[in-house]
């Protein structure tokens, strides 16, 4: 195993838009950062980035690149790997990270950004469409399907709430109840009110031509016509180098449903163990790219102001310590003084 000697001032865990903009305010604070990046982002299979302000319909790995080259002009540094462990040294020196490959570095504070993973339903064909027309987001990907026709699969009690949504980008709706609970009756109405049909039977599988979604399979053999589909998955935050830390995955619940899991944190992104913030999904499962690099700079303002703190108080005890040693000599001095001058009296 080697051993890279250099104590960083903060070691980023997660280089997309929360790590970058963190190791970014960070490096700007003239602090040592070292980024880790184990290169297999949430939003590889999306094509664009939408809803970041100066930054609309930017591919994913182009704002990433764009991301690295401005926070290297500060200092930072950029390392390919996975962070296997991260444990507390002794004494409250700060953190031991471990990479795959066996390298070791330390760091004085810790940054994770690790994102989460979109767990999709087991339903054949979920998978190789996802990012392009199998959607979650209508927010990210709504105005690229709007007037298309669209199916909602519902799979959580939020089936409902999703098909009222995306019914604000095209007319053409359905949900396919597959496995959720039957709408109520107040549901029903409001579905049909806004023109959204409700298909019954189990979702098992999408019909695909010319690599574009051409319809839903059901479970009878019928297809019914789609142009793209929505689905619920499940939010994981990848948490598993924060469990040597004793940080646990807490699960988020949303109408009795479990969404998913996040990491806690307060607003600045620290958390329940000194020393160690969140950014981004890992933190909140709901980030946009521009939120999730907006959570990062806070939380690089937030890990350098506790810096701050600690050089201060260090720089305190360096000043007094002369002090301190001087003030112990000069008592010295005068008890032997005292001393020999009672010696010469009782001569």
């Amino acid at each position: 195993m080697s051993d890279m000697t250099q104590t960083y001032d903060v070691v980023v865990i997660g280089g997309g838009a929360a790590g970058l903009s963190g190791a970014l305010a960070l490096g700007r604070a003239r602090r040592s950062v070292l980024v880790i990046d184990a290169g297999s982002p949430r939003n590889a299979p999306a094509s664009h980035v939408h809803n970041y302000l100066g930054r609309e319909g930017t591919p994913p790995s182009e704002l990433v690149a764009v991301g690295r080259k401005e926070a290297a002009q500060y200092g930072a540094e950029f390392v390919e790997g996975e962070v296997t462990a991260a444990e507390r040294l002794p004494g409250g020196a700060g953190f031991r990270v471990v990479q795959g490959d066996g390298t070791v570095v330390t760091a004085r504070r810790l940054l994770v950004t690790t994102g989460l993973v979109d767990e999709l339903p087991p339903i054949p064909g979920l998978a190789e469409r996802w990012g392009q027309d199998v959607l979650h987001c209508p927010y990210c990907h709504g105005w690229e399907v709007r007037d298309a026709a669209i199916g909602i699969v519902a799979v959580t009690p939020m089936a409902v709430h999703q098909a009222l949504l995306w019914r604000q980008w095209s007319a053409d709706v359905t949900l396919f109840l597959h496995n959720a609970p039957e709408p109520n009756d107040e549901e029903y109405e409001q579905l049909a009110a806004r023109g959204v049909a409700v298909v019954d039977g189990e979702v098992t599988g999408l019909e695909v031509g010319d690599d574009r979604l051409t319809g839903v399979r059901l479970a009878g053999g019928r297809v019914v016509p789609r142009e793209a589909v929505v689905v619920q998955p499940r939010f994981t935050a990848r948490s598993g180098v924060l469990d040597g830390l004793g940080l646990h995955a807490t699960p988020l619940e949303m109408g009795g449903h479990t969404l998913g899991t996040y990491i806690a944190a307060d607003p600045a992104g620290a958390t329940e163990v000194p020393g160690v913030w969140v950014a981004g999904n890992v933190a909140s499962l709901m980030d946009q790219v521009i939120s999730a690099a907006a959570a990062g700079l806070k939380a690089g303002g937030a890990i350098n102001a506790d810096l701050v703190a600690e050089d201060t108080r260090r720089a305190v005890e360096a000043r007094r310590a002369p002090f301190s040693a001087e003030a112990e000599r000069q008592v010295c001095e005068k008890a032997l003084g005292n001393r020999r001058h009672g010696l010469q009296e009782t001569r």
